[in-house]
């Protein structure tokens, strides 16, 4: 222990020695306990961009950048960005940017609405001495006249780290609190609440030296709480830019302070809920890059007296991965049954179960309990007490106008593609379906994907279950009340109501259904209260026409996604449901006469084909596989779960060698991505959590050893379920799923997100990057991009996956 002492000692102090801000070689400024970040990120929409703080492990400054609002929402003006140059010499980076950005201007997933302003500059960003650094703008041209006073640059401060604690404006003091609070003034078109205070001198947190940051300006700026008028607002420090200059028309210096001892402590990364006792078992540990070398873990077990020691565990360094040391123990070979906990250095693991039963129960079941009755769209939703909805759009839908560039991805074309025309009411839109999660619009990618996952489930697993009574004359779904009826067939008749009602009223499917405005679009609340529940006609006002719109789209690709869905659903009906079966499987050969003709080889076109031999046993769709030989066999990672379902209806044998060939190919490359990352799976991170990425992964390559197990392991699959059960990087262990685990995202951005809550069942994306090397996941409602939930492959793969490792091992 003295020499690893030691080890640690002279890197710090080798490390101390340096203490002030330096560019290092990922193109930041660092120092002990901080970073500085500058346009290392592009989502100023997700706050992550701009001059960005990382103070002792945590990110807690972002999005430092000249915006034309004091408090910016997610579809304001933001400038697009240009060139970067790192100075070593003087120690700066700057970034040149500029309004408009001409690729969002009314277009794009979602478009933004510019005004007639044209405005480059640079941000600039110096280190000076010890922890403190200068932020300059300068512009290309000074402000027109009209904009001075309207543009300025923010800064934002994460709010959930400040709650309770000080600041302090020159002598004025104050603290931050939980909700924003008045009075509201008015800036411009919007109100917001008034500046908490103004001043030259801000200090936010003095109390706290592991939060301390000090911002200082020539001229004076204002704190503002964000909140006041965008819910999901960060708390902003703002100062308007100079009229008639150019150089300096803004300068700051900031200095968050920073503590030269500290160390990001050791992190223990278990899966939250366990493992089965065949099971690959990969401990994490994540520790500071000073950190070279830990002590062994202990393992304990818990009995009726406590923790009771049961062996130490050695972890082997792996090596760096992003910003740490990580250091791996595989205990696979240790199969006692019970329940544990993990120690090193006095700090202890969430508690975990070593158990055949693991997955048994408390694991999938909250999906189909909770999360997927609370989703029903068009009924009222009751858990004993409490209602999680009323009965909602029950005036769907209108269809949408032409040539409409809507938000949120929606565009109609210049045809509604049907009898219909805009704003006509579409019959048989107002049934079924399930709110796309986080928002309470309805894809039809979402639909179609937790159909087929659910009908996936039913035919591979022969699942059961009734905890939830169903009545569609009344609209009223119970919780926690069995009606004799198999939950996973019903959810799958639900979807179906919305899917098939479509093709059944306009001889086609939807894109989807969505809201016309974007006041009801960030709707938080009861999704009852989004529309009047009253079809909207032309003897109406259009003040009335509040209902959600049906858009349409010509995609082949996306409709064989449709079919394929619609083919395993057919299957997993037969026996429940025979004549929806028939009506399934009637719309996915439809599918395939009239869409997948359109297309050359495509993953749809392929999944389309295969998932119709398999329904059918027609061997024309094994012709047409054959057909697409070449493009099945050149990218197995896609093609391979799917085709691998039909091999014994295929009866060529090249075609077959071929197949298992580049499923051993691929499989040996996928062995070597799990090496890239300490964590056993093709893991590289991005902006967005992999949590639903990985999760797909594991589904798919379930499907894949199931069909060839001689040249595939069932470890990635296994692996990816405990990557989102909790090892994972950073310093938030949670389960990916909530309500799950001993550990798990209780404040998620679903419907609830205005709660700080969450939905039993509810999978989020998970731990995202923030570049170019922070794991982060956030106890923060709002950040879609690590805690929404999703349809149509979040909490339905997850619940495919749990049920497929515990298939896998206790068929065994």
């Amino acid at each position: 222990m003295k020499s690893k002492l030691l080890t640690f000692v002279l890197v710090a102090l080798a490390i101390n020695v340096m203490a002030q801000l330096s560019l290092n070689d990922k193109g930041y400024f660092e120092m002990p306990g901080i970073n500085v970040t500058v346009f290392a990120d592009i989502y100023p929409e997700g706050h992550q961009t701009g001059v960005t703080i990382i103070q002792h492990g945590e990110r807690v400054v972002a999005n430092g950048d000249v915006r034309l609002e004091i408090s910016p929402g997610q579809w304001s003006p933001i400038p697009k960005a240009g060139k970067e140059v790192i100075d070593e010499v003087n120690k700066t980076i700057s970034r040149e940017l500029w309004f408009p950005d001409s690729a969002r201007h009314l277009i794009g997933f979602n478009p933004i609405e510019y005004p007639d302003l044209i405005l480059k500059y640079k941000v600039n960003v110096t280190a000076l001495e010890g922890s403190s650094f200068k932020i300059t703008v300068d512009l290309e041209e000074p402000l027109p006249a009209e904009w001075v006073g309207r543009v300025g640059f923010n800064i934002e401060l994460f709010p959930e780290h400040l709650f309770g604690k000080t600041y302090i404006m020159d002598n004025e003091q104050g603290l931050f609190l939980p909700q924003p609070n008045g009075p509201v003034v008015l800036d411009h078109e919007h109100y917001i609440t008034q500046a908490l205070a103004k001043g030259k001198v801000l200090t936010m947190v003095p109390e706290n030296e592991l939060q301390r940051i000090k911002f200082e300006t020539k001229g004076e700026f204002g704190l503002y709480d964000g909140r006041g008028n965008h819910n999901n607002g960060w708390y902003i420090l703002r100062e308007e830019l100079k009229a008639n200059t150019t150089k300096n028309a803004l300068e700051w210096v900031i200095t968050p302070n920073s503590v030269p001892e500290w160390t990001y402590e050791p992190v223990i990364h278990v899966s939250q809920v366990g493992y089965h006792s065949k099971q690959p078992k990969l401990i994490v540990v994540e520790s500071d890059l000073k950190i070279t070398e830990i002590d062994p873990l202990t393992l304990y077990k818990i009995s009726h007296e406590g923790l009771k020691p049961v062996k130490e565990i050695k972890a082997e360094k792996w090596g760096q991965f992003l910003r740490y040391n990580y250091f791996v123990a595989d205990i696979t070979s240790f199969e006692e049954e019970g329940m544990y906990m993990l120690e090193l250095n006095g700090e202890f693991s969430n508690p975990f179960k070593i158990h055949d039963d693991v997955f048994k129960l408390h694991v999938w079941q909250p999906v189909i309990e909770y999360f997927l009755p609370v989703q029903m769209c068009h009924m009222r939703i009751n858990e004993k007490y409490r209602v999680w909805h009323d009965a909602c759009h029950l005036d769907d839908a209108l269809m949408a106008p032409v040539n409409h560039n809507h938000f949120d991805g929606y565009v109609q074309g210049p045809s509604t593609l049907t009898e219909f025309e805009p704003f006509d009411q579409v019959p048989g839109l107002n049934e079924g379906g399930w709110h796309d999660a986080g928002d309470y619009d309805l894809r039809v990618e979402s639909q179609i994907g937790t159909i087929a996952l659910l009908s996936m489930m039913v035919e591979e697993f022969d699942i059961y279950h009734d905890a939830t009574s169903v009545d569609w004359e009344n609209r009223i779904v119970e919780i926690h009340e069995a009606d004799g009826e198999n939950d996973v067939i019903q959810q799958i008749e639900h979807g179906l109501k919305s899917v098939l009602g479509a093709y059944r009223s306009m001889g086609r499917f939807y894109r989807g259904i969505i809201c016309p405005t974007l006041r009801q679009y960030v709707l938080l609340g009861d999704g009852a209260a989004m529309t009047d529940n009253v079809k909207w006609d032309p003897t109406m006002p259009e003040s009335k026409r509040d209902d959600r719109w049906v858009f349409t789209e010509d995609n082949p690709n996306r409709e064989c996604t449709v079919g394929a869905g619609l083919a395993i659903a057919s299957r997993a009906l037969k026996n429940e449901r025979p004549e929806l079966s028939a009506e399934c499987l009637e719309a996915a050969l439809w599918v395939w006469e009239n869409s997948a003709p359109r297309l050359e080889a495509t993953n749809s076109k392929v999944q389309l084909a295969a998932e119709l031999l398999v329904a059918t046993g027609d061997y024309q769709f094994a012709e047409a596989l054959y057909e697409m030989e070449d493009f099945i066999i050149s990218r197995p990672r896609q093609t391979a779960w799917s085709v691998g379902k039909t091999l014994s209806f295929l009866k060529n044998e090249e075609f077959k060698t071929k197949m298992e060939e580049a499923v051993k190919m691929e499989a040996l490359k996928i062995d070597e991505e799990a090496k890239e990352s300490p964590f056993a799976i093709p893991y590289r991170p991005h902006i967005w959590g992999a949590g639903w990425g990985n999760q797909r992964f594991g589904v798919e390559q379930y499907f894949v050893h199931k069909a060839w197990p001689d040249v595939t392991t069932p470890d990635v699959f296994m692996n990816a379920l405990s990557f989102n059960l909790g090892v994972h990087p950073g310093r938030n262990t949670a389960s990916f799923a909530s309500g799950i685990g001993s550990n798990s995202v209780l404040v998620a951005y679903g419907v609830n997100r205005a709660d700080w809550s969450y939905t039993p069942g509810g999978v989020v994306s998970g731990t995202a990057l923030i570049r170019p090397d922070l794991p982060e996941l956030k106890n923060w409602p709002y950040f879609w991009q690590q805690t929404e939930y999703v349809m149509g492959g979040g909490s339905s793969n997850f619940m495919f996956l749990v049920l497929a490792v515990d298939h896998y091992l206790n068929k065994q």
